[in-house]
Parts: structure tokens; sequence; C-alpha cells
């Protein structure tokens, strides 16, 4: 027997160890918590102008990145901008992310322009590497932005305001002063305004320096933008960065989570060969040389039926350019304007214009290769040493056509009883007045005012009906 302090010790024990073996089995078999254990962080890079294949590459990187359990998605961005549809496809997929999103504008030299600005203040968090920048994030469309309007000359009478500072007066009733450009124009810089102004307030950022970047075109260094509240966090590398957001706390949708970033493992996110495949025929130069390829690979078909390679080639380029025009912000006019231009240079081949129609297809092939794409933004529109060597190679085929035209004009013509005459004929049998020659293997009535004989050669002088006038050579 033992004594009643023993008895109550021995108790409890017992108990200790029943519950904790159930405890450990549990442990064993529940799921690591969300702030336990080893994660990683997917990194997946913007590097260059931002296309409907930058878009899918990101969209489905984050959705990998979930689907993975990766603890954080970070976007490295390198970029001059890029498409207001493929920026608005990134931007919704950052706010409906599960999973953190951190943005991060590496490596030192980099930027965030235009699109990329937008991008950075829809993240969660928002990085910058030292010696980067971001801004500039005035939409732009073809032809870019109007000159700013003249300031008003003073009438006589009127002292200008020597303030920089000092306001215009308002006009009579009390109206505010018009905004400069278009309507349209102010229609899409307000539309941006607001966007961007919507994404600063979401994530607490400084709202009226991001419409001074739409407005204005301001842009700003890392240090500059961590001073005004733009970005969170200035950090060298990758490594720094996850530690410096380590512990900090984001929201998602409408919870509040915190980061656990210390120490994960880097895992990057390549795009996939459908992403890949997408960036190569949406880049506007290549789907612009796959339109042309196209359009003379059918040509060349049409010349010669039967040759197969030519039609074939031509109709699988010409389908891939029209998918990559779906895609792409296509101006139509210079499509058109294209299409347009190669058909009258091809009207030069069979109409003798003697160059008016091959000049005028020139011209409208630059102009609408020029305008083919409604876009401003760097790396998104056709490059300009292409369409000069198009033009420079059809302006050689139209000078050689009117050379060739001109030069068969000043020949003799070469068909008809005209090209008879000159030639030579020979005598079948001796005649004086009328007798037989053998002209092209036939034989012609053939009528001389002197005696030939046979096997001798004559030159004919005149054509009447089907008797050759001839004389000796």
């Amino acid at each position: 027997m033992c004594s009643t302090a023993h008895c109550w010790r021995a108790a409890l024990v017992l108990l200790a160890m029943l519950a904790v073996r159930p405890a450990t089995a549990a442990a064993a078999t529940a799921p690591p918590a969300a702030d336990s254990g080893a994660g990683t962080a997917a990194v997946l890079e913007i590097n260059g102008p931002i296309g409907p294949a930058t878009s899918r590459y990101v969209v489905h990187g984050i959705e990998a990145a979930h689907a993975n359990g990766s603890r954080v998605v970070v976007l490295e961005l390198d970029t001059p901008g890029g498409l207001d549809s493929a920026m608005r496809d990134i931007i919704r997929a950052i706010l409906a992310s599960p999973v953190p999103v951190v943005s991060y504008v590496t490596p030192s030299g980099a930027r965030a322009a235009s699109a990329g600005t937008y991008i950075l203040y829809a993240s969660h968090v928002a990085a910058m590497a030292p010696a980067t920048n971001l801004g500039a994030a005035t939409p732009v469309s073809i032809g870019g932005e109007p000159e700013p309007a003249s300031p008003p000359v003073p009438t006589p009478g009127t002292n200008p305001p020597q303030d920089g500072n000092a306001k215009t007066p308002a006009p009579a009733g009390g109206a505010a002063p018009p905004l400069p450009g278009s309507a349209m124009e102010r229609k899409v810089v307000n539309d941006a305004v607001a966007y961007i102004r919507g994404l600063a307030e979401e994530r607490g950022r400084n709202a009226d320096w991001a419409e001074q970047a739409v407005r204005g075109a301001a842009s700003l260094s890392a240090t500059a933008a961590l001073q005004q509240k733009v970005i969170d966090i200035i950090a060298r590398d990758l490594p720094e960065l996850l530690t410096r957001i380590d512990g900090r706390e984001v929201r998602i949708g409408d919870r509040a989570m915190k980061l656990a970033t210390r120490g994960l493992a880097v895992l990057r996110m390549k795009p996939d060969w459908r992403t890949r495949l997408l960036a190569v025929i949406t880049n506007p130069t290549v789907a612009y040389g796959l339109m042309l390829i196209g359009i003379w690979g059918l040509l060349l078909e049409g010349y010669n039926p039967g040759a197969v390679l030519p039609g074939v080639a031509g109709s699988v380029c010409l389908l891939i350019a029209l998918f990559a025009f779906q895609i792409l912000s296509v101006n139509y006019a210079g499509l058109a304007l294209v299409v347009l231009g190669t058909a009258m240079i091809i009207s030069e081949f069979f109409f003798p214009t003697y160059g008016s129609l091959g000049v005028g297809g020139l011209i409208a092939f630059v102009v609408g290769s020029l305008i083919l794409f409604d876009t401003d933004v760097p790396g998104m529109n056709v490059g300009r040493p292409l369409i000069g060597a198009f033009a420079t190679m059809g302006g050689l085929v139209i000078a050689g056509i009117v050379y060739l035209a001109s030069r068969s004009m000043r020949r003799p013509v070469a068909t008809g009883t005209q090209a008879m005459i000159g030639e030579s004929a020979e005598v079948v049998a001796d005649f004086t007045g009328k007798g037989k020659v053998r002209y092209g293997g036939e034989l012609w009535n053939a009528r001389s005012d002197a005696a030939l004989r046979a096997g001798d050669l004559a030159r004919i002088v005149r054509v009447e009906g089907l008797t050759l006038w001839v004389e000796p050579h």
C-alpha cells in the first residue's frame, strides 16, 4: 500500500500520460500552422513592357503560388509601362489574391514607370531597391500627348501676375476654366486618376502624389518615395526584403494577416511554353512581320497555283498575326492602310500607271505601319527600321517596274505584221514579179520588182494581207 501523497502523485502522472498521448498523435497528423515550418516565397519577374503575355504569366503565377502553399508572392519589377488592359488584369489578380503580393522594383537602376506604378500601388507591400524610380503614370496613346496650350497674351492695360502661385481669375458666371486637351483626353486622365487613387486608399498610400504621377507625369526616386509614403520599404536585395517585411501586417480581403517571411526558400517561377509563345507572337514587330509574310505568301500562291508552300506558310502566318492583332491594341485604320497600300503596290504590276499606284500604295503602307498599333508605350509598337526596310524594298520594286515599262516603250513593236518588216524570207523558186517565199516555217505569196533565185534571202519591206513585198538583200 502507498501513502496518500504517493497515490495522488501516481494518479496525476497517469492522467498526464493519457492526456499527452492523444495530443502527440494529433500533432503528428494535424497540418502545420500557417506561421510555422519552412515555406516558400514565389518570385515572378516582370522585365520589359507589360503586354498580354506578361499578364497571363503573372495571373497564372499567383494562382500557382496559392496552390503550392507559398507564403508570399514577390513581383520583381523593371518595366517602362505597358498596355492598360494587361495592367488591369494583373491588378485584379493582385487584389483578389489570397496570398500577399509584394512588388519590388529591382535591381538598382530599374524602374516601375507608367503601368508599373499602378501595380506597385495595388500590391500589399511596395518595395524598391536603391537607385530605382517610379512614376510617369500619365496614360498615353498613339502620337503621344498634345502640346500644351500657349499662355494667353495679356491685353493692353493689364498686368500679368508675377507670382507663380497666383491663380487665373475664373470666368464670369463662376464657371471653372476648361481643362486643357480634348474631352476624350480629359476622360482618360480622370479615369486613370480615380483608378490609382482608389488603389492608394485601399493600401493606405499617398493618393495625392499618385494623382500628380498621372496628371503631371511626376516621378520619384526610391528614397523620396519612402519619405512620401508611396512605398513601404527600401531593400538592397531579395533576402533583405524578406527579412524586413517579416512580421508586417497586411490585409487580405477583410482579414488582417501577419507576414512570416524570414528564412523562406525562394521559388522562382518561370513562364511556361504557352506564355513564351504568346510573348513572341504578341510582339508588335513580330505580328507585323507575320502579317506581311501572310499577305505575300497568299499572293505568290495565287500567281503560281499548286506551289503549296507559299499558300500554307502564308495562311498560317496570317492566322497567327490576326490572333495577335485580336489581343493587341490595334488601330484598324492603320491596318486598313497597310492592306490598301500592299494592294496598290501589287496593282502596279498589272496597270500602266507609271508609278502613280505604286507611290500612293507605298505612302499608305508607311503611314499605316506607323499608326498600326494604338499605343505609344515603349516596346509595344513596330520598329521603325523594319518599316523603313519594307518601304525601301517596295520603293525599289516600284522603281524597277517603272524602268522596265519605260524601256519597253522605246523598243520597236515585236508582234503582228509590223514585227515582220525588215525580217528575212527564203525564196522557194525563181521568180520575177510574183512567187513564193518561206517565212517563219510558212509559205507566203510574195511580190518583187527584182528577179530572185531559189534559196536567196529576201528582205520583207511591206505586208499586204497575205502577200509579202520583198527585195534582194
